[in-house]
């Protein structure tokens, strides 16, 4: 007989875990384990630059909030990479209606922080729509772009792209570019990996510097960001954002390759957002250029072992799905790297699963659960005769 830990465990939970792949569950605790580490080096300096003569913030105050986000946040990951793939499309789809509405309410309802409106919510209960619409909405245009296989004849390309332009639309009023780059980004990838028509996609491209051009002139936000990014030496041209990108990459270099230690680091005090946008230069103060590139690479990892897998994928719409999720998971990243090494102009852009943030760290945590379902071999649920009927495969 063998033991209920082994592969004769047919339980959910023992089906679940040697069904989904578990050194991309690996990988991302590990990330999760490396951001407690990193949060808990930033949450002093945070503290520090937040705190005032009528509110004092503890030295740890962001940590200890961001490892009660993790505890919400794991069941959360292993209960959505549980779900049959036919009932996780059901909830992204619906999910993806829901904070639609949400983020064209935020700029009306919203809460301002540094003059945007990007939160919906009072104190405790404040969340982020757009956190949570990226994983549901790359869900649907997948699931969209998966009907083109039963009917020739459905403009997929106008409907998913009207759909991107309208998410874009209601971020910009936020204002919120970075976010708007990564929906238009993971749309394109996920045009070229359903196989659009070579013709459609050279037109796509072309059409990505005629809207950066368009960007600059029509929209502040991205005139600014630009500006200080293309002409830093110019007095009165986007000098926050100057400071910002300047004091990151004085923060990230001051460490060298091994770092100061944890707890060591002086640069991180003159970072305006330590905690969230800026945690990378933070790692590379206090644990080294080394352990900065031993993150970058276990991103890499992550979406290389995704696309691997996907090689055999014979399912249009879960190969669809899983290559967005983790088309969205690298851009994001890659993006946040860019930003803290001076590569790209300065924006809001969380690094997932290291940066503070409760609507990040949720959000993506229902994100790495549809990509985890989405990848598992032969899931539980869809061998049950009651899911059977959910999942209309």
């Amino acid at each position: 007989m063998k033991g209920r830990g082994g592969r004769g465990d047919r339980s959910p939970l023992g089906t679940w875990f040697w069904d989904i792949d578990r050194v991309l569950l690996l990988l991302t605790l590990f990330l999760i384990a490396i951001g407690l580490l990193a949060v808990a080096a930033a949450s002093p300096a945070s503290a520090r630059r937040y705190s005032g003569e009528a509110h004092q913030i503890a030295p740890l105050y962001y940590f200890w909030r961001q490892l009660m986000w993790v505890g919400v946040s794991l069941p959360v990951l292993v209960a959505t990479s549980m779900l049959p793939v036919a009932l996780a499309r059901r909830l992204a789809l619906t999910g993806a209606a829901i904070f639609v509405a949400l983020l064209a309410l935020t700029p009306l309802i919203g809460v301002e922080v540094n003059g945007a409106r990007r939160w919906i919510g009072v104190g405790f209960a404040q969340f982020q729509p757009s956190e949570f619409l990226k994983p549901m909405f790359i869900v649907s245009v997948a699931w969209l772009l998966s009907l083109k296989a039963k009917d020739e004849e459905l403009p997929t390309v106008l409907i998913t792209g009207g759909a991107t332009g309208l998410v874009a639309m209601l971020l910009m009023l936020q204002p919120d570019f970075g976010q708007t780059i990564i929906f238009c980004l993971v749309w394109m990838a996920l045009l070229m990996i359903a196989g659009t028509p070579t013709k459609v996609m050279a037109g796509l491209a072309a059409m990505v510097p005629v809207g950066l051009v368009a960007a600059y002139f029509f929209y502040g936000t991205a005139r600014n960001r630009i500006d200080a990014f293309l002409f830093p030496d110019v007095e009165g041209v986007g000098a926050g954002d100057h400071f910002q990108t300047d004091a990151a990459h004085r923060t990230l270099t001051s460490g060298g390759w091994t770092g100061t230690g944890p707890g060591s680091g002086n640069a991180k005090f003159g970072l305006p957002e330590a905690h969230t946008d800026y945690i990378f230069s933070v790692i590379g103060e206090e644990f080294g250029l080394l352990a900065c590139s031993v993150i970058a690479l276990v991103f890499l990892a992550i979406v290389v072992r995704v696309f691997v897998k996907l090689l055999d994928e014979q399912d249009e719409f879960r190969l669809l799905a899983a290559a967005g999720l983790a088309t969205q998971f690298g851009a994001q990243a890659l993006v946040s790297m860019a930003v803290n090494t001076g590569l790209a102009p300065s924006k809001g852009m969380t690094m997932p699963f290291i940066s503070y943030g409760g609507s990040s760290m949720v959000a993506l945590s229902v994100g790495m659960g549809l990509l985890l379902a989405f990848t598992r071999r032969n899931p539980f649920l869809t061998r049950s005769p009651y899911v059977v009927r959910w999942s209309g495969r």
